[in-house]
């Protein structure tokens, strides 16, 4: 019994972990939402997105409410977006999305993850070329028509429309028309699920299971660190 509630309370902790993480990335992207474009999410579609994000993830409207508060606070933290580019072993690229108020101490951070989890961080534009940035929405099917949907936004930079393994509708567009196509959901109130911008491989590597395994412990690594909003890769 006591081994079952070990296995329970790790679980359960891990589980408040990558709560508290996707929180805390939720936050960062309010904060700076709100000092781009202010505090009112009629009139700041960063915002609202960063809203509808928050509440994918299950973030409470209170927690929600009080990054946007302190977001106008005096005191707040001016975080800046910053990409960092490098290769995990056996020649897989990684991108890494950041939100740091403190790019020395990032940067050295990231760069120290690399190294023990076997990678190299590069330079900038060492493995970008390898990506494209795409917006990434992700819609309930309720009501909606894959076919339809699909001939109602193509004059707004729908790049392609399909599903993920929940039955939600997954609509891609440029991220040059990142901008258009939210607004043209919401002309059609469509509300997302979430809505992100995704850096998605132009082609991937194979590798063996126990190479995908090396490859994602620097994946966790770095995901842990608190600077981190996302990581992307180009492993199969």
């Amino acid at each position: 019994m006591g081994r079952i509630f070990e296995v329970r309370k790790s679980t359960m902790f891990a589980r408040y972990d990558r709560m508290a993480k996707q929180f805390s990335r939720v936050g960062k992207e309010i904060v700076i939402a709100v000092k781009k474009g202010g505090q009112d999410p009629a009139t700041n579609p960063m915002l609202r997105r960063c809203i509808q994000n928050g509440k994918a993830v299950n973030m409470p409207k209170d927690r929600i409410d009080a990054a946007i508060k302190n977001a106008l606070g005096k005191d707040t933290s001016n975080y800046d977006e910053v990409l960092y580019e490098g290769y995990a072993p056996y020649g897989i690229a990684l991108l890494v999305v950041t939100a740091t108020d403190n790019t020395t101490r990032t940067v050295a951070n990231v760069r120290s993850h690399f190294n023990k989890g076997g990678g190299a961080l590069g330079n900038s534009g060492s493995v970008g070329f390898l990506f494209k940035h795409t917006g990434v929405f992700k819609l309930k099917p309720e009501g909606l028509n894959i076919d339809e949907l699909e001939l109602d936004l193509i004059d707004f930079g729908l790049d392609e429309v399909g599903e993920d393994s929940e039955g939600n509708i997954i609509v891609r567009c440029e991220f040059n028309d990142f901008g258009n196509m939210q607004k043209a959901l919401e002309e059609r109130n469509i509300t997302p699920i979430s809505s992100e911008l995704e850096w998605i491989p132009l082609n991937t590597i194979e590798v063996t299971e126990e190479q995908s395994e090396e490859v994602f412990k620097l994946i966790e690594r770095v995901e842990a660190d608190d600077d981190v909003q996302h990581v992307f890769h180009n492993m199969a």
